[in-house]
């Protein structure tokens, strides 16, 4: 096996899942709606499984609150656009990376305009349900691969998340409220990664903690990299 020297970096997963399987990775386009917690980590990991084309969807900017958890966050991007946070660690990664930035949140009235038809799979990562709902719905209704993440926060439990149906979901707000929305809209299906452990009840602010959603975050990678190789 031989490898120049531009592509070393990936001589690791090469070994593992061979040049063919690589290529079908570097060719494939993943868009990744809401930045944060889950959806960083993501792209994080879908770069260095060799992705190289992305849509990134966010509207919001590294905050101080976002340090506990969320890999794009750092002393040094506090108070820069989340787009343009993860393309500088996207491309410190890998300088052939093509990004799409979007900053700007999606919405029931410009789903149409930033969700590309022909993505290889869109990520949800979006805290609100109702747009969550709405892109959900979205691609369900336009036959578009998406898988979706439920709920992160308010556990500290060794993490235990699996892909399952949204209506198999257990112990989860987030996948309750998206039950039901869901249903009223004719929904019949939806992939998502959810644990079923408990969560702490809290009152307003919601609990969080660094290991939990990028272990949400490694069930998505690889149930996408498992599907757009097989």
């Amino acid at each position: 096996m031989c490898f120049n020297e531009k592509d070393m970096w990936q001589k690791r997963t090469e070994v593992l899942i061979g040049k063919e399987n690589l290529d079908k990775l570097k060719n494939s386009h993943i868009t990744v709606v809401g930045l944060g917690g889950v959806g960083g980590y993501v792209a994080v990991l879908l770069a260095r499984a060799g992705i190289e084309n992305f849509t990134l969807i966010d509207f919001d900017k590294v905050e101080e609150t976002n340090l506990n958890r969320q890999i794009i966050a750092t002393q040094s991007t506090l108070g820069m656009p989340k787009t343009e946070a993860l393309s500088n660690l996207l491309k410190s990664i890998n300088p052939s990376v093509k990004l799409t930035l979007i900053n700007e949140r999606l919405t029931t009235n410009n789903l149409e305009k930033l969700i590309n038809k022909n993505a290889d799979y869109v990520i949800d990562a979006i805290d609100s349900v109702k747009d969550k709902t709405d892109l959900c719905d979205y691609c369900y209704k336009n036959s578009i691969k998406i898988i979706s993440s439920m709920g992160t926060g308010n556990r500290f439990s060794v993490p235990e998340y699996q892909v399952m149906d949204i209506y198999k979901t257990e112990n989860d707000g987030l996948a309750k409220a998206m039950r039901k929305n869901l249903k009223a809209r004719g929904v019949k299906k939806l992939k998502v990664v959810a644990t079923k452990s408990m969560a702490i009840k809290s009152d307003g602010v919601v609990g969080s903690i660094s290991y939990h959603p990028c272990a949400c975050a490694c069930v998505i990678c690889g149930e996408v990299v498992k599907n757009l190789i097989k």
